[in-house]
């Protein structure tokens, strides 16, 4: 199962990243506003890699910071795509909140049962 999970998180990070560089035309529309479409992509992408490196979580956040920097920066050099501090902020938070979201599925799904008494 971990495969599958490892292998749609880098599936989903490469079409938010295509989504996000690629041309605009070409974009998807989920129609809530710029900042709804960015937390709702990378709180995706956070409780995906969230679910698939149960182990790394603390390390994931600090990659998924970084390549949410590293992908804003990259629009400088896209035509016609725009870098912006606020686009950083929401997509880095938001991929926090779906790491963070993925740690509390894993506690609640795996904390264990009370034993019956007999």
């Amino acid at each position: 199962m971990t495969i599958y999970l490892r292998m749609f998180a880098w599936l989903l990070a490469a079409a938010v990243a295509f989504a996000t560089l690629g041309p605009p035309q070409y974009r998807p529309h989920a129609y809530l506003g710029q900042n709804g479409e960015h937390a709702l992509a990378f709180i995706l992408v956070g409780l995906a890699f969230g679910l698939a490196y149960t182990r790394h979580r603390t390390w994931i956040a600090l990659v998924a910071v970084a390549m949410t920097g590293v992908i804003e920066i990259l629009q400088f050099w896209a035509p016609g795509r725009h870098a912006r501090l606020m686009d950083f902020v929401v997509d880095a938070l938001a991929a926090c909140v779906g790491l963070a979201a993925s740690a509390a599925l894993d506690r609640v799904f795996k904390r264990p049962r009370p034993q019956a008494s007999s």
